[in-house]
């Protein structure tokens, strides 16, 4: 069972990795909270907790939910495929099958390699 302290740095990491996909700086989630950026460096660093309220803020504006930041449980056992499956839904239909198309190329050129 990890410490207080081992979960609280995976909290940490799957903030700014969640800030990150979302394709916000730091500088303007500190915006959208009424903070400082210093504050979020300190928050993704693990060197400041998170209370609830402020956890399901991030949650809103990074459009992930509590389980996975909290505990990344998800449907997915990969995280970057939860977050890129949430951008791929907001695609128009040809510029997924476009997506579609390449996924299947790489995914050729990768059997063809081994």
């Amino acid at each position: 069972m990890p410490s207080p302290e081992e979960d609280r740095q995976a909290i940490a990491n799957r903030l700014r990795t969640a800030r990150e996909h979302a394709g916000l700086s730091q500088g303007q989630v500190a915006k959208l909270f009424g903070y400082q950026r210093p504050t979020i460096s300190e928050i993704e660093a693990g060197r400041r907790r998170v209370s609830a309220e402020e956890l399901a803020k991030f949650c809103e504006i990074y459009d992930v939910s509590v389980s996975w930041i909290a505990t990344e449980q998800s449907e997915v056992s990969n995280p970057n495929v939860e977050l890129a499956a949430r951008e791929l839904v907001k695609l128009k239909k040809e510029d997924l099958d476009k997506v579609m198309n390449l996924l299947q190329t790489l995914r050729k050129s990768e059997r063809k390699t081994r």
